[in-house]
Formats: structure tokens, C-alpha cells, sequence
């Protein structure tokens, strides 16, 4: 959307050439302001002509051309284009078109073609080095490329005592070698073999969440914390960090031509406790000069340290060790020495550098735990046996425990956190909101108080903190309440919370980048009389089990509970938990895109709102939806459809199960099995109700623009692929089959 102004500048410039007398006679005429009509549709196409006039010479150049002269600049360089649809691809493909030519057949275009064309990450492994084999003297030695965990040199047999590597398998790092599989690349099946080539695609994005406070284990006596602040297992994410330059630092953009793979944490994936505890340290004379003028080491230890120079430590154990082994071993490993020395020794190539605190970070009293003086283990019960560190960290279940003292009441974590899409409270980039000039701030958490939230007018979070109680509104007017850009805070529900607008008629209400959650049942109740209503961005938590394993204890839902009467509620980009009506509550109107709502509970209707007419465009509903009328588009309903009117509305390019009433249908799917659809339906999952490779083709490809059907629509994930898979087949090395792997 343009912002030029242009149109209401010609409206307003024909309209003051048209004589006077027409212009007071068009305003008295019995069919009134025909001619302002006319002069509206002129001044439109007159803009239109102005853009196009300033932009005769960005038009020329791919990287600031409108989308419509991307195909003519293509047919210059005799680009094959990929889909319409996919418009960052098809500008990107004809941008370096002679840049692939020039490279067609490396790894190195290979796997620019996955972010270039799709925006995902990824990486290329060709199969046949995976391949066990006995070595040859054309073989180049074998040091330089053992296994980083493993030390499993090239086509050797596995060293299997550590066994931390044995999760590497069937991953782009794996460090075993294998014996053929001729069967059909499916899955994991088929990978190794001479002709395959294997791309490991990373689909799921990595957001980064500032100052949260974490969520403590009460049986942990003030010790232990979840980093998610509703108290549920998550995975924490590595950031997408790939360096193009490899000799840069992890953060500069370098050239591509100066490429290199990817290491393990530079992909957007789940960490692994592994990784994170990954360790190298090395000896140089660099090392001991900063030791020296920093004053850690004396001219004498300094001296005695020497006699290691040179030599590296893939594990601490070993350097403690040989530390131990020097004359002033004592000194060498005493904590007060050790630590500092066992910082400055670390490399910058290993898990535990990259991803510590850069990717995930503790605060103490505004002061962040030092590397050095944190671990990773399995934090399942809360327990460690760890003594010599200040804490624990477990990514896999996102959990955090201190030794030691106590911690003080001022903690914050920072890490990332996977998701397919910017829906829900998130950390996006939500420029729109920027535009509002808020009348109250919060911030660092705690109780948010009726007199602190605006009736009328702006109220704003700054930060991603956790906020509990919040009180009751009962006399909303024109209540704004929203999250800063890019801030992801957490209102925990100890009650209802209920917006009601008292005495005002057609009070306006908006929620935005705001998760509200709770460990007891609550609910958001809206009351009163609502001209209009807006969720936008929001995370109503759908409840559900803590952690992945079975018989865990859940969270309730946040259902959405209205007993207002609404002309219009819109809920956009958001994720929401059971949405009904009771008493005399009633929706006029509910407008519902690019969000997914989930009932857990079978016998509560994800959306019942009988008198209502919905419209639903890229919607993801996981229960029963009943309702007055449904006009759906790129929809899954993922539950009986329950129309009272049939003859009204149209359910086109949807899915729903088979015994659902439904409006007039066009190109739907009726789903017969759901175990398979989705890769999880646990909110809190990385991949929460993302679609699974076993789900039908009809689903995966069946919404109007040819993409999936549901809330991740958008992504466009079926059309990346299949663009990708056009770009690697134009450049990718004759005579080899391309395998492609989805990672996350």
C-alpha cells in the first residue's frame, strides 16, 4: 500500500479546475456527487501514471523494480522463473542468474539456492562421503577431518564411546559412516548411497525473547526455573547465524563468494545439551599475553603455561588435568585462576562459545552469568551433581537451575524460541503499532492495576517480563492495550479478567502482542456493548500438557467468553483457545484470519457462536465450529462444521470432517483421519500444528493460490519447495537425485 498521498493530491487539483458552478451544482443534483465520482476515478489513474513516471529508471533495476518487470529483466539473462506467487524468489533468481551459471554444480550455489529461493536455511551433504570404505593413498590424511565429536575418521568405523554422538545420526552432521541404502529416499530411509544428494531444509523460524521472567519449580526450593514463563518444556532455539565470510565473525555479513558450510549452531534448530556443553580449548602465545596484561597470570605462571603452548583440549576434564600436572598446578586450578583462564582458552569454534549468551542468556541482579562458570546437563527432576558451577542449563527441556546460593528475586532469561509464522504474541516486527502514543507504560513485571490501564486511550508494555494480577476494566470506551514492537509479554490470570464497557454503547476494544495464560482455570470475559473488538497478535493459551510425555499434568485454556453484544470481532494473526458466547452475549460478526483455535476439550466447540455470521480466511480450527453463517476460504477445520444456514455462505478451498453441515462447498477436502495431520498439536511444540509430511496432498496443496490450507498458508511452503526443487535440477551436477529432508 502506497503512502505517496497522490491520489487525494489529483482529487483535490482536477477538482479545483472544474468550474465552480459545476461543482455547487453537483452537490444540489438529485443523484448528488456524479461528477466528484468521475473526478475521484481520474485522479486514480493520474497517480497511478505519476508512479510510473518516478519510478522509469528504479524500473530498470532488479533490486528496486515494481514485481510487474521482473519477468521482462528475467528475459534478458534467459531466466527460468519460478512461481508468480514466490516474489522474493523470483527477484532473487534473476538478480544472480549469472552468478549461479558461473558456480552450477558446487555445494556452494546449492545451498545459496535454499535461502535465496525458499528463505529457509539449510545444508548440502553429499551421500557417498557418508559411506564406510576402506582408506586409499589418494585419501588425503585423516587428522584434519575426524569427526568434531567422535573423532571418526573418513570412512572408518565409529568410535562409539561417546555417546552423546549417536543423536548426530541421519543428521547433516552425522560423523558415522554407513553402509549403502538402495531403498526409496522416504523420510530418514534411503539416504546413503553414491547418487544421492541430500538437502537438510530448516523451515521453522528462530525468535528471540528479551528479559522473560522465568517460571520457578516450586519443589525446587527457589533453585530451578522453566525459561518459557507459563511453565512448560520448550525446546530453545540457535539463531539463524551463518556466516558468508569465514573469515569474519559469526555477525558480519561477508561475501557469498567466500562461502562455506554451515557449523551445527548456526542453523535455526533445537539446541541440544550436547552442543551447548561442547567444548575446545587451545594454548597460543595470544592466549597467555592477554592472561598477562589483564594481570591473571604472573610473569612465572605465565611462564610454566608456556610449556602447553600449542596443544588443544577437546574436553575440560583433559585441560584441568594438564593444568593439574604443572608446577603451580594447585594455583592452575584453583577457581579463582581456573576460571578466568578457562575463558580466555576457549575457541570460538565450538557449540559452547557460539551459543553462550548469544543465544540463550541468564541474568542475575542485571548481571550475566559468566560462561565459564555455566554447564549443561539433564535437568529432568531438577537435580545435578554438578558443585564447581553457578548453574545448570537443560535446552532440550528449557529448564534452569542454580547451585549454589539462592538467586536473587531478580532473574531474567533471554533465548530464542522456534515457530512457523508470526502468529500469536511473538517477538515480530509489528510496525503498525509504532504509530500510538501511549498514556500509560509498563514494565518489570508485577501487578498492572485498574488505574493503570486507560479506559480511553493507549496503554503499552515495554518489555517481555511477566505480569500478575491484572485488574478488571468494567467502563471500556476506546481501550487500547498492547505489547511494544517486538516484545512478548506474559499476563498470567490468577481470575476472569473481564473488559466490560458499563454504561458506553459501541465502546471500541483492541488487544495486541499480548499472551495471557494461567495455572487455574480463567477466562477473558468481554461485557457491555462493543461497536468493535480487535485481537490482533494475541496468544490466548489453548492449555495442554506441560511437557511431550504422556501423563503430564496441563494447563487450562484461556477461552474467549462473551457476554457482550458485538457488531464486529476481529481476531487476526492470533492464537486462541475456545471462542462462545453466553447468557445473552452476541456476534454479529466475527472476521478470523491467519489464526489458529484450538479446543482440547472434545466436548467444547472451538467456535460457538449460533447467531453469528463468520468469516474465516486462512484459519487453522482444531474442534466443532457452529455457527449462523460461514463464509470459509483456505480453511481447516480439524472438527465437525455445525451451519445452521447452509443456503448462506460458501466453503471453498477448505477442509473439514466428513459428516460436517456446511455451507455450499467448492474444491474442499473431507478429512477422514487426523493422527497424522500434524506434527503436534501441544502448544508450546515448536511445530505447533504445522502440517506433517504424511499429511494428504489434497491439504498440503489444496487452498486457492495452490499453497497448504489452514493459519500457514501464508508461508507458501508447498510452492517454496516446489521452486526449489526447479532451481536444483537446473543446477545441480548431471546424474545425481536429489533427497530432501525437512530438519524441523
Amino acid at each position: 500500500m502506497t503512502e505517496d498521498r497522490f491520489e487525494a493530491y489529483f482529487k483535490e487539483k482536477i477538482w479545483e479546475m472544474v468550474p465552480a458552478i459545476y461543482r455547487h451544482e453537483d452537490g444540489l443534483a438529485e443523484n448528488p456527487d456524479v461528477l466528484r465520482a468521475l473526478v475521484e476515478a481520474m485522479a486514480k489513474q493520474a497517480a497511478t501514471l505519476r508512479r510510473s513516471q518516478d519510478r522509469l529508471w528504479e524500473d530498470q533495476f532488479i533490486e528496486l523494480c515494481n514485481d510487474w518487470a521482473v519477468p521482462y529483466i528475467g528475459e534478458l539473462v534467459a531466466t527460468r522463473l519460478v512461481s508468480a506467487l514466490n516474489k522474493r524468489a523470483r527477484r532473487v533468481d534473476v538478480a544472480k542468474t549469472i552468478y549461479y551459471r558461473r558456480r552450477k554444480g558446487t555445494l556452494a550455489v546449492l545451498e545459496e539456492l535454499v535461502s535465496d529461493i525458499t528463505g529457509w536455511e539449510g545444508t548440502v551433504r553429499e551421500s557417498f562421503r557418508r559411506l564406510a570404505r576402506a582408506q586409499h593413498l589418494l585419501d588425503p590424511p585423516p587428522y584434519n577431518y575426524r569427526g568434531r565429536f567422535t573423532d571418526t575418521p573418513p570412512g572408518g568405523l565409529a568410535d562409539l564411546r561417546n555417546a552423546g554422538a549417536a543423536e548426530l545420526t541421519n543428521t547433516p552432521f552425522d560423523e558415522f559412516h554407513h553402509t549403502p541404502d538402495l531403498r526409496k529416499p522416504q523420510g530418514k530411509d534411503g539416504l546413503y548411497g553414491i547418487q544421492r544428494l541430500l538437502f537438510y531444509l530448516y523451515r521453522l523460524n528462530s525468535f528471540q525473547v528479551i528479559g522473560v521472567t522465568p517460571f520457578e519449580d516450586s519443589g525446587s526450593s527457589g533453585m530451578g526455573f522453566w525459561f518459557d514463563p507459563s511453565g512448560r518444556d520448550i525446546p530453545l532455539y540457535m539463531p539463524a547465524n551463518r556466516p558468508q565470510d569465514p573469515n569474519a565473525s559469526a555477525n558480519d555479513s561477508g561475501d557469498w563468494g567466500k562461502w562455506r558450510t554451515s557449523y551445527e549452531w548456526e542453523l535455526p534448530a533445537p539446541m541440544r545439551c550436547r552442543l551447548l556443553a561442547h567444548e575446545h580449548y587451545a594454548i597460543k602465545e595470544k592466549n597467555i599475553l592477554q592472561l598477562l596484561s589483564d594481570g591473571t597470570l604472573s610473569e612465572t605462571l605465565a611462564d610454566e603455561l608456556r610449556s602447553l603452548r600449542g596443544r588443544e583440549y577437546r574436553r575440560e576434564p583433559r585441560l584441568k588435568h594438564a593444568l593439574s600436572e604443572l608446577p603451580s598446578g594447585t594455583t592452575f586450578v584453583d577457581p579463582s585462576l581456573y576460571l578466568p583462564l578457562k575463558a580466555n582458552l576457549l575457541v570460538e569454534v565450538c557449540g559452547q562459545y557460539a551459543l553462550y549468551p548469544d543465544a540463550v542468556q541468564v541474568e542475575e541482579d542485571d548481571q550475566t552469568v559468566a560462561r565459564e562458570d555455566t554447564k549443561a546437563g539433564d535437568l529432568t527432576g531438577f537435580s545435578t551433581p554438578v558443585t564447581d558451577s553457578r548453574m545448570v542449563i537443560d535446552p532440550e527441556k528449557g529448564r534452569l537451575l542454580f547451585v549454589g546460593d539462592a538467586p536473587s528475586d531478580n532473574r531474567k532469561v533471554t533465548y530464542h524460541y522456534g515457530f512457523p509464522a508470526e502468529i500469536g504474541a511473538g517477538t515480530y516486527n509489528r510496525r503498525s503499532i509504532e504509530q500510538y502514543q501511549a498514556g500509560k507504560h509498563h514494565s518489570e513485571g508485577g501487578e498492572i492495576a485498574a488505574a493503570n490501564l486507560l479506559n480511553d486511550g493507549y496503554t503499552q508494555i515495554d518489555d517481555s517480563a511477566t505480569y500478575s494480577p491484572i485488574s478488571n476494566k468494567l467502563s471500556v470506551r476506546n481501550m487500547h492495550f498492547y505489547a511494544a514492537n517486538q516484545e512478548r509479554p506474559y499476563i498470567s490470570l490468577d481470575d476472569h479478567w473481564t473488559l466490560g464497557s458499563g454504561e458506553h454503547e459501541d465502546a471500541v476494544l483492541e488487544l495486541d502482542g499480548i499472551w495471557l495464560g494461567a495455572q487455574q482455570p480463567a477466562s477473558l470475559i468481554l461485557q457491555g456493548d462493543y461497536e468493535t473488538v480487535v485481537l490482533r497478535h494475541m496468544s490466548l493459551d489453548p492449555g495442554g500438557p506441560l511437557t511431550e510425555e504422556e501423563g503430564a499434568s496441563s494447563l487450562p485454556a484461556i477461552p474467549l467468553v462473551i457476554t457482550a453484544t458485538i457488531e464486529t470481532l476481529i481476531i487476526d494473526a492470533s492464537i486462541t483457545g475456545p471462542i462462545f458466547v453466553q447468557d445473552d452475549g452476541y456476534v454479529e460478526k466475527l472476521i478470523i484470519k491467519d489464526s489458529i483455535v484450538q479446543s482440547r476439550d472434545e466436548s467444547v466447540d472451538a467456535i460457538n457462536l449460533p447467531e453469528s455470521e463468520i468469516q474465516m480466511e486462512r484459519v487453522t480450527v482444531i474442534g466443532d465450529v457452529h455457527t449462523q453463517c460461514l463464509w470459509a476460504s483456505d480453511s481447516l477445520i480439524v472438527g465437525d462444521g455445525d451451519i445452521v444456514n447452509t443456503q448462506c455462505g460458501c466453503f471453498r478451498f477448505s477442509a473439514a470432517n466428513k459428516d460436517s453441515r456446511l455451507p455450499r462447498p467448492y474444491h474442499p477436502y473431507w478429512i477422514e483421519q487426523t493422527h497424522t495431520l500434524f506434527v503436534s498439536t501441544r502448544f508450546g511444540n515448536p511445530a505447533f500444528v504445522q502440517l506433517s509430511e504424511n499429511a494428504p496432498e489434497e491439504i498440503k496443496t489444496g487452498a486457492e493460490n495452490k499453497a497448504e490450507m489452514g493459519a500457514y498458508n501464508g508461508l507458501l511452503n508447498e510452492i517454496k519447495l516446489k521452486s526449489l526443487h526447479a532451481k536444483v535440477e537446473e543446477y545441480m551436477p548431471f546424474g545425481l537425485l536429489p533427497v530432501y529432508v525437512f530438519e524441523t
